[in-house]
């Protein structure tokens, strides 16, 4: 469990950053009519943080350590 956690740290605080940005942007500035899909309700807006943050965090990124050949 602790490996899984070092190796992870990073994507867990983005996440969790991002979940509370989106929150934090629901709170303050979110459409309260309904018309907007992801501001309208906070689960959504909430959800969406959460995934852009995992975005961010560069899961995806691909670290190439390889020296070009000549």
């Amino acid at each position: 469990m602790q490996q899984f956690l070092r190796k992870y740290w990073k994507v867990f605080a983005f996440s969790m950053a991002g979940a509370l940005v989106g929150f934090a942007y629901w709170r303050f500035v979110g459409c309260t009519g309904g018309s907007c899909p992801i501001t309208s309700n906070w689960h959504t807006s909430t959800l969406m943080g959460g995934l852009l943050g995992f975005l961010v965090s560069g899961t995806g990124k691909k670290q190439n350590n390889e020296k070009p050949s000549e």
